[in-house]
């Protein structure tokens, strides 16, 4: 089987699930995921901006795309010619079924459990007894954070943070002043590129408040990516207690 994939992390589960270059013929430039693996992988343009014509002459049997990361048009495009899978992963339990879905697709269902139950045993951290307060920040200029209906938002929650912006919608953009709610404010690496320098910008407007930078791709990315950040959410956890 001849499969494309849409979307940085379900390439990055595709080859964790064991495919090869030979089974994984197209992928975009952001799938960065393994690196000495996905260079050897046509690429086939960005997330938003397929190449639709190189992805007709590679002729795929199956074309793995998301609703969120890629563009309707396209993909419907797409769908005229090619089996096309929209997934759509807003939190954990969409990603224990895109797993459970791919692995029995792939005939593969036992190493979709095997990745599924280390996810489980990943974000099966002890909470805090009271949640600390958490923006997450993943845009500048405006600063946009995220709402409770994300990814990223369930992750927190099951880590054992709260989302003071959980009641909004998708990524909605928020003002500094309504950032003085939170105890700490994390700015992602993804999309947006924050640095340190952002942090000494936030500081000036926010004194006292602990504002500290995390990788974007241990909260965003779906599939088998969780299942490999057990360290990092445990040293982050740490870190973020002795900063309180």
């Amino acid at each position: 089987m001849k499969i494309i994939s849409l979307v940085p992390s379900i390439t990055e589960t595709l080859f964790d699930f064991g495919l090869t270059k030979n089974q994984i013929v197209g992928r975009t430039k952001f799938c960065i995921h393994p690196k000495n693996l996905v260079r050897e992988v046509e690429v086939i343009g960005g997330t938003k901006n397929l190449n639709i014509e190189k992805i007709k002459s590679i002729n795929p049997d199956f074309i793995i795309a998301n609703k969120e990361e890629n563009e309707k048009l396209q993909v419907e495009e797409l769908a005229k010619d090619f089996k096309v899978w929209v997934t759509n992963v807003g939190n954990l339990e969409d990603n224990y079924y895109f797993l459970k879905m791919l692995g029995n697709h792939l005939g593969m269902a036992e190493k979709a459990q095997l990745f599924n139950l280390k996810i489980q045993e990943v974000m099966n951290v002890a909470p805090p007894k009271t949640p600390l307060k958490v923006c997450y920040l993943i845009w500048k200029n405006p600063y946009m954070t995220v709402g409770g209906d994300t990814f990223i938002s369930d992750v927190l929650t099951k880590l054992g943070f709260e989302n003071i912006f959980k009641n909004r919608k998708r990524y909605p953009e928020i003002s500094v002043e309504e950032m003085k709610e939170a105890d700490c404010i994390f700015l992602s690496s993804e999309p947006f590129p924050f640095q340190q320098k952002h942090i000494d910008e936030l500081q000036e407007l926010l004194a006292g408040k602990k504002i500290m930078l995390v990788d974007g791709e241990a909260f965003s990315w779906f599939g088998t990516h969780l299942a490999k950040r057990e360290k990092y959410f445990d040293d982050l956890l740490k870190i973020v207690a002795t900063k309180l």
